[in-house]
């Protein structure tokens, strides 16, 4: 399968889909394509650019079931549509938000900067948590205005329950943010089901698409009471009639977009979706589920310690693990250099494998790291 549908070097063992995604061939063909086009005949085609960014944002609203691409925005990243609810909610002293300390950077910086304005940041210690989504809560009070998590945490690979989380925050009026970055193009995700109110997730993971352009969903009902810190010709409703004087953000989430589309990760992760969409998610997930249930399998076998949960509920395409009284940072490193692209997070060894990873390829991997093991200790 990944012959079929990637040309990754055949040495490398690629399970760092957390990381930053090989793109496939139907992107890099996409993109060879816009990129000769381009320098053939320049922007002479230029419409045929815009629908195509119109279907992108169709494939991004089915792909999280929003109910119009009008509710999609095309950022640079998460760390971008984060920072647009951060700094353009409308926030009270003594507000708080309620999160979890081991979250990404992206969502735990952008938050902290609100302390100046005398909000609130309250952490959840995940590890210490035998139910997190029971303890998000129990952080909460009348004072909450925001909760935000990610769908799979970065590190540990925790698979975090949204539809438990959404209808608390609905029940009590409680903004619902999700960074879904660790998820989307992997599993199957479903606003309609998880009640999230605004969705941030870059393309260049399990999405598989460039670095640089990020899925942004924000609903008809919170879009307009944002407050817009970038403005310029692409986010207002009359984009293209440049001599209007007079001019009004976008209803649609364009508003949010200030300036010109990035038309050639369009067009890569237009590619790349289609990708996901022909196999379709689900199976995608299956596939996924049965590769991360073989490292789990090793792992067992080895006598490693597994830190991601167990339970196929709660996890996703992250499997971490630490290899007792060894230095798990050594050893990551030694498995770079032996072409096991992997990470090293939350004190142990990161494998994060997509559907086109082989079940022969995981036990490669693991042949490589029991070298490793045996000639290093």
């Amino acid at each position: 399968m990944a012959s079929h549908y990637f040309s990754l070097d055949p040495k490398l063992i690629y399970l760092n889909h957390a990381a930053v995604a090989p793109w496939p061939l139907a992107s890099v063909e996409a993109v060879t394509r816009f990129a000769i086009e381009n320098g053939h005949q320049g922007a002479s085609d230029y419409p045929d650019w815009v629908q195509l960014e119109t279907a992108l944002r169709s494939r991004l609203a089915e792909l999280i079931h929003a109910t119009s691409q009008e509710e999609i925005a095309l950022l640079k990243s998460t760390s971008e549509g984060l920072s647009v609810i951060a700094h353009g909610f409308d926030w009270n002293a003594r507000d708080n938000i309620v999160t979890i300390a081991q979250e990404f950077p992206s969502n735990r910086i952008v938050w902290e900067s609100l302390k100046p304005r005398d909000v609130e940041i309250r952490l959840l210690d995940l590890p210490s948590a035998r139910d997190p989504e029971a303890a998000l809560m129990a952080l909460c009070d009348e004072r909450t205005r925001l909760l935000s998590t990610s769908s799979v945490q970065y590190a540990s690979g925790r698979r975090m329950h949204l539809e438990r989380l959404g209808e608390f925050c609905q029940r009590h009026k409680i903004l619902f943010v999700v960074d879904a970055i660790q998820s989307l193009g992997a599993f199957p995700f479903d606003i309609r089901s998880n009640l999230a109110d605004v969705v941030v997730a870059d393309g260049h993971k399990w999405m598989l698409g460039p670095e640089g352009l990020a899925l942004f969903y924000c609903g008809a009902s919170l879009r307009e009471k944002l407050e817009l810190h970038q403005f310029g010709w692409h986010m207002v409703e009359h984009a293209g009639d440049f001599d209007r004087p007079e001019w009004t953000p976008a209803r649609s989430a364009r508003r949010f977009e200030c300036g010109s589309p990035n038309m050639l990760g369009s067009h890569a992760l237009h590619a790349s979706l289609g990708l996901l969409q022909e196999i379709g998610i689900e199976n995608v997930a299956r596939l996924i589920q049965s590769r991360c249930d073989r490292i789990i399998e090793k792992v067992d076998q080895r006598g490693f310690e597994l830190l991601t949960p167990r339970d196929p509920v709660q996890r996703a395409g992250i499997l971490t693990f630490r290899v007792p009284g060894k230095d798990n940072q050594r050893i990551q490193q030694m498995l770079m250099k032996q072409q096991v692209v992997c990470a090293s997070r939350g004190g142990g060894i990161r494998f994060s494998p997509h559907f086109h990873i082989t079940i022969e390829q995981i036990d490669q991997a693991f042949e490589r790291l029991d070298l490793i093991l045996t000639e290093a200790y």
